[in-house]
């Protein structure tokens, strides 16, 4: 019991109490004492080796106002550690003491920020507490952000998927790849034009009704803790211009140490994102358990697990279940991340162990989306695409 009590003073007081506390008799902290001291010192802190205030910031990061890319991260990370009324405290004080509170009681500043993706990762991990006079703003600064990886995603990922659906792959276009020429010249015989000797199409049509015989399922799993933030943006995007499609069948579930079954809401990538719980613990193997029951023929199953691989529940069984589903002829890929910028945390151990099992476990950047939906629906080995995403990181 007093060990106990002295553990919590030590919390209270930070990290420069540690020497002292060590002579009183102190055990060392352990490893959830230890990142429960690093998520204080985050808010609270001095870190004497820095030389960083609590204003300023502790810890691995933080302190630097809204944009800065570890608050959201930090957030989630407290859902973690703390029981729930800690927590409410905690995002409070992070609300006052890393500038966020004028941000978020004045809804004019939101609409005059520029788009930021760790801005709208924090906005997403703070959707709670934001008052109902600046929700719309914050909903309509992530719509901006959506509207604008949209614009570069959604043509590019439209024409893969229709390119390898439909196996032309000699093509020198992505988009010629995809097109029907029989029924595009059915339907545009009436614009012939005898001078050119040729037709000049109004409308040129693709393959998406030959799809229905070879239909593909494409399922989404993505970790919702707090260092996920850029990649859950970037893959609800993703799985809502794939639910758009006749051509594949799209599931998306989210996790941590609960499942969300987020499919319903694919129709609209902001309602998507709002549905996320950024935060909490990890529990893997729970969540790919889950999504099993999605897979009617798996040879025509496509399988992406993105997550930092941080498990919380039963290791042995997620790489288990990783394994049966490769084994039963489903096309499986770990996503480390989707960012910009590369993945700076991941339980390397584990994305070892994966890779062993010859499933590809690498960050995408998410310009190369497209290309690696293309490579993965016709079924081409993807040892030297992951070969190519981590020498970029």
């Amino acid at each position: 019991m007093q060990n106990e009590q002295m553990t919590r003073w030590r919390l209270i007081l930070g990290n420069e109490t540690e020497k002292d506390f060590s002579e009183m008799g102190l055990t060392p902290l352990s490893q959830q004492e230890i990142l429960m001291d690093d998520a204080l010192a985050e808010l609270y802190g001095f870190d004497s080796e820095r030389g960083l205030g609590a204003g300023a910031g502790a810890g691995r990061g933080g302190g630097r106002g809204p944009s800065c890319p570890h608050i959201s991260k930090w957030l989630g990370d407290i859902r973690s550690l703390f029981e729930p009324d800690m927590v409410a405290v905690l995002q409070n004080d992070a609300i006052e003491r890393k500038g966020l509170k004028q941000l978020l009681l004045e809804p004019e500043l939101l609409d005059a920020l520029e788009p930021d993706l760790n801005m709208a990762s924090t906005l997403l991990m703070l959707k709670d507490q934001i008052p109902k006079k600046s929700k719309e703003s914050a909903r309509r600064f992530i719509q901006h952000i959506v509207e604008e990886i949209n614009k570069r995603m959604e043509s590019q990922i439209q024409r893969a998927v229709c390119a390898a659906l439909n196996k032309r792959e000699h093509s020198p276009l992505p988009s010629a790849a995809a097109i029907d020429f029989k029924y595009t010249i059915a339907r545009n015989l009436r614009n012939y034009n005898p001078q050119l000797q040729t037709i000049i199409p109004e409308r040129v049509y693709f393959f998406d009704r030959a799809s229905k015989t070879n239909r593909w399922n494409v399922i989404l799993d993505i970790d919702q803790s707090g260092s996920m933030g850029e990649s859950i943006i970037y893959s609800s995007i993703m799985a809502c211009i794939l639910a758009s499609m006749s051509a594949v069948k799209t599931h998306v579930v989210a996790f941590d140490t609960q499942i969300m079954d987020l499919t319903d809401l694919c129709q609209d990538p902001v309602d998507l994102l709002f549905g996320f719980q950024m935060g909490g613990g990890t529990d893997i193997a729970k969540s790919l358990a889950y999504c099993r029951q999605f897979i009617e023929s798996p040879s025509n199953t496509l399988m992406f697990l993105i997550s930092d691989l941080e498990e919380g529940g039963n290791r042995a069984a997620l790489l288990n279940h990783l394994h049966e589903m490769k084994e039963s002829g489903v096309t499986v890929i770990v996503l480390l991340a989707v960012a910009d910028g590369g993945q700076a945390y991941y339980d390397e151990v584990t994305a070892q162990r994966i890779a062993s099992m010859g499933i590809p476990c690498f960050g995408c950047d998410p310009e190369k989306l497209p290309e690696l939906l293309e490579r993965a629906l016709k079924k081409y080995d993807l040892t030297e695409f992951a070969k190519q995403m981590k020498k970029k990181k």
